[in-house]
């Protein structure tokens, strides 16, 4: 069931459409969101990494459900140790899954999830740099924990991924793991460790 995004490359250039594959086979389960729409707004990802902090705004207007789930998943301390197991320059960072917590589970990196699923949120908001969306498998309605924030442009994933959100601060940190020397399959050399996701008040954002 391993959550991959797969892209083509042509010289420097990004094409080609974007697909993960998986043989997933858990219940979906449809979360119900608790958090008003306003009092979200008020709220950003705070995502601490190896390399530095970055800060998301999330778009509960579009993808509530998911919204929702990343905030719950955050709050049990679900993403602290994990990490950004594949990077493609010029495409996307991907992280999230809880197997990335142990080192000899690599095999099985880009597999893991919550032990459920979050029904798709496809939106109109275009997946540019900075953006998170959502990983998944074939099965539109796959997703549960991984997520990917966009490097470049891929706006081939658009309407066809959850994008839920954008990074407001530490593109600088963005960029360097995003560039960092990577192995196959394009998993860094260097562990690009999520020390914890967090979410606070935006206006902690200074």
């Amino acid at each position: 069931m391993k959550l991959t995004l797969l892209c083509c490359l042509a010289g420097m250039a990004l094409g080609g459409v974007g697909n993960v594959r998986s043989q997933d086979t858990s219940e979906k389960t449809s979360m119900t969101p608790s958090s008003s729409p306003s009092a979200s707004a008020n709220e950003v990802a705070l995502i601490k990494t190896s390399e530095g902090e970055m800060f998301a705004e999330l778009w509960p207007d579009v993808a509530p459900k998911t919204v929702e789930n990343f905030k719950k998943l955050a709050r049990q301390g679900f993403y602290d140790g994990t990490a950004f197991h594949r990077v493609i320059k010029g495409f996307m960072i991907q992280g999230g899954d809880p197997l990335t917590k142990d080192d000899s589970k690599q095999s099985r990196w880009g597999t893991g999830d919550p032990g459920y699923k979050v029904k798709a949120e496809f939106n109109d908001r275009p997946h540019t740099r900075g953006v998170l969306s959502m990983a998944r498998s074939q099965d539109p309605d796959s997703a549960g924990s991984q997520f990917f924030i966009c490097h470049g442009d891929p706006r081939f994933l658009d309407k066809q991924y959850t994008a839920f959100g954008k990074l407001i601060k530490g593109d600088d940190v963005l960029e360097k793991i995003a560039i960092t020397q990577t192995t196959t399959p394009d998993r860094p050399v260097k562990r690009m460790n999520v020390e914890s996701v967090k979410i606070v008040p935006a206006d902690s954002v200074k």
